[in-house]
């Protein structure tokens, strides 16, 4: 059991609180639009759903590999071929329980209780949370436009003088939750050299690889082995409830890895891997829900403005849009209660994602509709007014 005083240092993800209570309205009958949580609006790919069903009516799903399945791991490593033009051994591929999984892993394989990891500020909260959890320093970097809202060598070595550590670890996500950031490819390989010269291990959040529209998603693993990729089949391919994502990792990591996975999760979800194969062939398919997304993007960042709502980070990907409410209000949590209980709309305070500033700030996700969209923002205008 996790002692007291380690589980009291979690921070509340005040996006669940959200999200619950948007739910407890759904079933009581409210037209409630959740904007609160990355869910896509699209179902999963056809193909992925033809290749579950063919699997259920021969009936047999079980434990696979601790690794995943060897017809998905070379599948993955055909993916970085076509799509980064990079050959990566199928080996160094393994198949987790979401990436979710995957944060963990990484974690318990690469650090020791004490060790200091960075993350930016503002940045997903569960990085922080799992952490913490472990026993781990958290190193938060503010990120702005000085930076291009994202890490670099200088604001590592700033962050590291001012908190009196030498980190272990640095993580950054691009694209990037709730920034939308596309970090992009000299300043990524920046950060992967870095690492490398100060003996660093860099984790590359790609999970929202796919989902771009103003500028080129590099992956860390263009810029040799030593970065651990961790991917997931839920945004881009709009399979969250599958519970199924990838990492990839050093040779040397692979073995302890492998192990701590057996005990753990035993496998991925069998059925959940094979979907994922055939979601792998969906391009044209997934290309039309990224469409949409970007006339979702393209739409609020006019409408946003228009409501007071200025955006603190450009929307290169992802689905979110991160704005200031500051001059509506100077606690965005009660700022999201307030807003749902009067407009029936679901949103993120911004202090889930950045206990500093986040006082000031709200996360909307665009994942949804174009007449959710709409209809959203047309609520908040009118109760705005």
């Amino acid at each position: 059991m996790v002692p007291l005083s380690k589980r009291s240092a979690v921070d509340p993800f005040h996006a669940m609180d959200v999200l619950a209570e948007a739910n407890r309205r759904r079933q009581a009958g409210r037209p409630v639009i959740s904007m609160a949580v990355g869910q896509p609006g699209h179902a999963a790919p056809a193909t992925a759903l033809e290749a579950a069903r063919t699997a259920l009516e021969h009936g047999r799903i079980g434990y696979t590999d601790a690794l995943g399945l060897p017809d998905l791991r070379q599948a993955l490593s055909g993916y970085y071929r076509q799509q980064h033009n990079i050959e990566v051994d199928a080996r160094r591929i393994a198949i987790t329980t979401g990436s979710s999984a995957g944060f963990n892993l990484a974690f318990l394989t690469l650090f020791d209780a004490g060790d200091a990891v960075a993350i930016a500020r503002p940045g997903y909260p569960a990085y922080r949370n799992i952490l913490r959890a472990l026993g781990l320093v958290v190193v938060e970097v503010p990120v702005s436009a000085e930076t291009h809202y994202t890490l670099t060598p200088e604001s590592l070595e700033a962050a590291q003088a001012s908190a009196g550590v030498r980190l272990k670890g640095v993580l950054l996500a691009s694209p990037a939750n709730p920034t939308g950031t596309v970090t992009g490819r000299l300043q990524l390989q920046r950060v992967s050299d870095y690492c490398k010269l100060h003996d660093i291990a860099f984790i590359s959040d790609e999970i929202y690889h796919g989902l771009t529209y103003s500028a080129d998603a590099a992956s860390a693993v263009e810029f040799g082995d030593d970065a651990i990729i961790i991917n997931s089949f839920s945004k881009y391919y709009c399979m969250t409830g599958w519970r199924i994502g990838w990492m990839v990792v050093p040779d040397a990591m692979v073995r302890p890895l492998e192990c701590l996975a057996q005990s753990l999760y035993i496998s991925a979800p069998e059925l959940s891997q094979i979907a994922a194969i055939a979601a792998l062939g969906a391009g044209d398919e997934l290309e039309l829900y990224k469409d949409s997304c970007r006339a979702n993007r393209d739409f609020l960042q006019q409408r946003l403005p228009e409501l007071g709502f200025d955006l603190l980070s450009p929307m290169d990907g992802a689905f979110y849009a991160y704005v200031d409410v500051s001059r509506f209000t100077n606690d965005s949590m009660d700022f999201a209660r307030r807003m749902l209980a009067e407009t029936d709309v679901a949103a993120t305070p911004g202090l889930d994602f950045d206990p500093v500033e986040g006082h000031r700030a709200l996360r909307l996700s665009y994942a949804g509709t174009m007449a959710e969209m709409v209809e959203a923002t047309d609520r908040i205008a009118r109760w705005l007014r």
